[in-house]
């Protein structure tokens, strides 16, 4: 139902917070108790000097009965509706609830956004303690220095006729473990207690790249005007302090220099609003490989879409996630991701609705397509890297679905043939 038909609804329930009876507001109105049954349940449409008398006795705005819930609650509710699996015909009812019982609704959109952000946390928090090589060298240093000191402890214990020079050294070399544990312990709290899981202490040359294309939300304009050299924006920025962060980040932005000599942010803009997203068909118009045409999607202003780049190893390049759509950070993605199917056939663009699982379903379109890069080496195997480009989408009524995952640790799919590990979230959140 419209939210516009749902004027009825909200005067019911507005007449009853008042402690109104029907008839009492009717008799008020000058109209017919039966009429106002038939507004009530959006039976016959309302407007005009009747709406603003209506509105004037309830005590409320017009616009309050006329225009209901924001559109943002509405669609935390039909996403409450999707990821519990009720049917179709319910999940529409979302105006219906928000509009009848405002408070409630907003109660249960509430609910339904604190479960996902708790959801994404569990994520990045497996992602981070499985994966994470700083916390991985800072485990290993406890464990070292511990076995150390059980070593040391356990020969003075043992050996009552220990010679006292010996013993001296013992006694030092439990002192400088003892140090070292201790202090190892502090870099290992500090680092946990450095921020939130969403904002976590930059700790990887890759984190630091990352911090900064989020900074600049992916979009380097400067560039494209030619404003800026790409020195001048690596420079420019204290996010990058490493060189090995300056390095990676040089290369993600003369590739993002050269894309957009081939196709400029306005050109492409235009062309979507022409043609729709559709990778093959600008690629066709603009004349420029898919590949590029990939990411320059993936940058947009006009399009909201992520994307994923990994070499011919597996291995993630790069990541710009969008919407509810997880990209891990450190570990394995999901090997039914259509990124990994395009490295088995290089220049073929493969286009697959899919659903990413979790407490919620999030359904994209997804265009993937490996290219190889370099010069061509004598009796060396090309180089090959994967693009997948992923545009939020709504649930598809007909046709198939390729259900995926973020990483084995977290997904719920049961009989996956790609799982490598056990979930998490084996019973589900």
């Amino acid at each position: 139902m419209p939210r516009e038909g749902l004027t009825g609804s909200r005067i019911r329930e507005r007449r009853s917070v008042a402690g109104m009876r029907q008839a009492d507001l009717a008799r008020t109105l000058g109209i017919s108790p039966s009429y106002l049954n038939l507004i009530e349940h959006n039976r016959r449409r309302i407007g005009g000097k009747l709406l603003l008398d209506i509105a004037r006795v309830l005590g409320v705005e017009p616009s309050i009965l006329t225009e209901g819930a924001e559109a943002a609650l509405i669609a935390t509710l039909r996403e409450a509706a999707q990821s519990a699996n009720l049917p179709g015909d319910e999940a529409e009812r979302a105006d219906e609830l928000a509009g009848r019982f405002p408070g409630w609704a907003e109660v249960l959109a509430s609910g339904h956004r604190r479960i996902a952000s708790l959801e994404r946390t569990v994520e990045t928090l497996s992602d981070r303690l499985t994966h994470d090589p700083k916390l991985a060298a800072s485990v290993h240093e406890l464990l070292s220095t511990a076995a150390a000191i059980r070593s040391t402890a356990s020969i003075l214990a043992d050996e009552k006729d220990i010679e006292a020079e010996w013993r001296d050294r013992f006694h030092a070399n439990l002192n400088q473990d003892s140090k070292r544990l201790a202090d190892s312990s502090k870099v290992l709290v500090a680092y946990f207690e450095a921020g939130d899981v969403e904002a976590d202490a930059v700790s990887t040359p890759q984190d630091e790249v990352d911090a900064f294309l989020t900074h600049h939300s992916y979009q380097f304009p400067m560039l494209e005007s030619g404003k800026a050299s790409v020195t001048d924006v690596i420079e420019g920025s204290t996010l990058l302090r490493t060189a090995t962060a300056r390095k990676l980040a040089r290369s993600v932005l003369d590739r993002i220099a050269s894309d957009t000599k081939l196709v400029s942010s306005n050109t492409l803009n235009a062309a979507i609003r022409q043609l729709g997203a559709d990778p093959i068909a600008l690629s066709s118009a603009l004349g420029a490989p898919v590949a590029v045409i990939l990411r320059r999607m993936a940058a947009s202003s006009d399009l909201e879409a992520g994307l994923v780049v990994c070499d011919r190893a597996g291995s993630i390049l790069f990541r710009k996630p969008v919407g509810q759509m997880v990209v891990p950070r450190y570990g394995a993605a999901c090997a039914l991701w259509p990124l990994f199917s395009a490295l088995c056939q290089p220049g073929q663009v493969v286009r697959t609705p899919l659903v990413q699982l979790g407490r919620s379903r999030s359904y994209f379109k997804c265009f993937a397509m490996a290219e190889v890069v370099g010069e061509p080496q004598y009796n060396s195997p090309p180089l090959i890297e994967a693009s997948m480009l992923l545009i939020p989408d709504g649930p598809q009524e007909h046709g198939s679905v390729l259900e995926v995952g973020s990483t084995c640790g977290v997904c719920p799919k049961s009989g996956c043939p790609g799982r490598r590990e056990p979930s998490i979230l084996a019973e589900g959140i």
